[in-house]
């Protein structure tokens, strides 16, 4: 996905205001019982779990909003979610890493075109340059990973634009599209189909 180079910003003003903008949500502590009553049902419930027993929540959360920013920031807010609920379908399936940001890095290092996901291979600068954007991505990210979003992929690994049809998507259930984005899950998985989102609506 090109971007243009962004603007640097310290490394001091990103810390400070990271997780500054609360956007009237929980406070991680109320997260963490929400988490505790809550106990170890899908994706999102056994990433927290890992991620609070770890103590790596807020790396966790930046990486997790980073792949929404990139991804689908200029997405509905089902397709928004849906980045996010496959990288966390990711995190849970034996066939990627086990953490958020090694899911969202996965490729890196290997060579042009090997990432997961482009945005992180694609030689630009990967701090968020839209604002808005950015502080709505971080919100995405908290929600689903503390608040329970439901998933709106039905446990898709996989996706592409609708621009491209990958030769790895013939290996592939597709289970619907949701704003510019194609899901997948891996043959063999139960069927589930999606209610699919055109671009622009919700």
């Amino acid at each position: 996905m090109g971007r243009s180079v962004v603007t640097t910003v310290t490394g001091a003003v990103i810390g400070a205001l990271f997780w500054a903008a609360a956007l009237l949500l929980p406070p991680i502590s109320q997260a963490h019982a929400q988490a505790a009553a809550i106990g170890t049902h899908g994706a999102a419930a056994m990433v927290r779990e890992a991620v609070l027993a770890d103590g790596t929540t807020d790396q966790e959360l930046e990486c997790l909003a980073r792949n929404v920013y990139f991804e689908a920031r200029g997405e509905p807010m089902t397709g928004k979610y849906a980045v996010a609920a496959v990288t966390l379908n990711r995190v849970v399936d034996v066939n990627f890493p086990s953490t958020i940001c090694q899911v969202v890095y996965q490729g890196v290092g290997l060579g042009a075109n090997m990432c997961q996901f482009s945005w992180a291979c694609d030689r630009y600068s990967d701090r968020p340059r839209d604002a808005k954007s950015w502080e709505l991505a971080k919100q995405v990210a908290y929600n689903a990973l503390f608040l329970d979003r439901p998933d709106p992929t039905g446990g898709a690994l996989y996706f592409h634009t609708t621009r491209v049809r990958p030769t790895w998507s013939r290996t592939m259930v597709k289970v619907g599209i949701i704003g510019a984005h194609v899901f997948y899950r891996q043959r063999g998985a139960a069927a589930v189909e999606i209610a699919e989102v055109a671009p622009g609506e919700e």
